[in-house]
C-alpha cells in the first residue's frame, strides 16, 4: 500500500486490490492508455485528468467508470477491470475504484458533460503538461500509470 499526502492536505492511501478501505467505493477513475497516449479530459475548472466520476444510485462501479468514460470523452469502453483503490481522507473521506479497460468506439462530435472532451498523450506530453488537475499531481497517479503500462501491454 501507497500513502501520501495530496497537493489539497488530503491523506491518501493507494491499494492495487478490491475491498480494501473500510469505506465502499462509490467514484470511478479510469487510467487507459490506447497505443502509446493515455486517454484524458480537460475538466472546465480543474484541467487535464482521467476521466472518472461517481456512480449513480443503483449503478456498478464497473457502469459507472464505462458511463463516464463516455459522458467525458465520447470514448465508449469494455472490458473494464478494476485494478486498485485510492482512499482520500480529508474534510470528505471517499474512496475510488480505479479501472482501466479496452477502447471499442471514439465519437467524434459527442455530447459532453463537465468536460471538453478526449485529450490524448504520450508519457511525455503528461509528464510535460502545465495544466494538470491537482488530482493528477500526486504520487498516487505515476504508481496507476506504471501499474497499466507494466499490466496492460
Amino acid at each position: 500500500m501507497l500513502v501520501f499526502h495530496d497537493s489539497q492536505g488530503g491523506h491518501v492511501e493507494l491499494s492495487f486490490g478490491k475491498n480494501c478501505f473500510e469505506v465502499p467505493a462509490r467514484h470511478v477513475l479510469v487510467v487507459l492508455k490506447h497505443g502509446e497516449k493515455w486517454l484524458l479530459t480537460k475538466h472546465r475548472t480543474r484541467g487535464i485528468e482521467f476521466p472518472g466520476g461517481k456512480a449513480e444510485l443503483g449503478e456498478s462501479l464497473e457502469a459507472a467508470a464505462i458511463r463516464e468514460t463516455f459522458e467525458e470523452t465520447g470514448v465508449t469502453i469494455s472490458n473494464v477491470h478494476q485494478f486498485a483503490e485510492y482512499l482520500v481522507r480529508s474534510n470528505i473521506t471517499f474512496c475510488k475504484a480505479v479501472f482501466t479497460g479496452v477502447i471499442n468506439e471514439i465519437e467524434e462530435n459527442p455530447t459532453l458533460h463537465e468536460t471538453e472532451g478526449a485529450i490524448w498523450m504520450t508519457d511525455e506530453e503528461l509528464d510535460a503538461c502545465k495544466t494538470l488537475s491537482f488530482h493528477m499531481k500526486d504520487t498516487g497517479m505515476t504508481e496507476l500509470r506504471r501499474w497499466v503500462e507494466t499490466n496492460e501491454r
